[in-house]
């Protein structure tokens, strides 16, 4: 990609994602509301099992255009979290992460109609194995998806120079107003790429975002329209693609 030609659409100076991970019941029953009444078009990353338990309320949020992303079979994360220590990514191979990320495109494709095209990484993590056999699974990845977003991380994404297996994802969960326009604000003073995470949408929780806030940085986000292009991982994933031809 040349990086002196590079523009946003219609002379934007950012752009913009808004991510759901797991498929918590608070997502559907208390947040797409609130993301349809602003027209804000978000990638929701559930589990096969969330999907395959409602799948016509899901069915309904890809027909609104939302995007339906992958974030894996059986949620592998470290063993350093006890709740993951019977299925830890320690354990994984490549081979046998590549199997599962297939079969949970297939599960997903099968509810709501679409192939995901983008994948969230559990917990952030990006490897399998352990000690010296420790091997990254970003080109896993790569392979398989157009994007991979990443978790926890306080980067923005260049939309140059960013990896687009490995894009920074930040933290929405807790997060006040203020904090969210700051980043948004931020991204349009360096034209990079604000990918926000978020789980559960709730007035309560460690992994929630109150819906007052989520409401109100909705209307915040459509009132910039002409200054950020906000649209899902993929929408906007595809746009960088274009631009730098068979460069990912």
């Amino acid at each position: 990609m040349n990086t002196t030609a590079f523009s946003w659409p219609e002379g934007r100076r950012a752009a913009f994602s808004m991510t759901f991970d797991d498929g918590r019941r608070t997502q559907l029953d208390n947040g797409i509301s609130i993301l349809n009444r602003y027209g804000v078009k978000a990638t929701f990353y559930p589990m096969p099992e969330a999907l395959e338990s409602d799948p016509e309320r899901w069915r309904d949020v890809a027909a609104k255009g939302h995007e339906i992303g992958n974030h894996s079979l059986r949620h592998p994360c470290s063993c350093n979290f006890a709740w993951s220590r019977a299925n830890p990514l320690e354990d994984y191979s490549l081979e046998r992460m590549e199997r599962e990320l297939k079969e949970a495109n297939a599960r997903i494709e099968a509810v709501v109609g679409t192939k995901p095209v983008t994948f969230a990484y559990p917990c952030g993590e990006q490897y399998v194995g352990r000690g010296e056999g420790t091997l990254s699974y970003v080109p896993v990845v790569a392979r398989n998806f157009l994007v991979g977003r990443g978790f926890d991380q306080w980067g923005l994404n260049d939309p140059v120079f960013c990896d687009l297996a490995k894009l920074h994802g930040r933290d929405m969960d807790r997060a006040q107003l203020e904090t969210l326009q700051g980043l948004l604000d931020e991204a349009c003073r360096l034209g990079s790429w604000l990918v926000l995470a978020a789980h559960e949408v709730a007035e309560q929780g460690d992994q929630a975002i109150a819906p007052a806030v989520l409401e109100a940085f909705c209307e915040h986000v459509t009132k910039a329209n002409r200054e950020v292009w906000t649209d899902t991982t993929a929408t906007i994933g595809r746009y960088l693609r274009r631009c730098r031809g068979n460069n990912r």
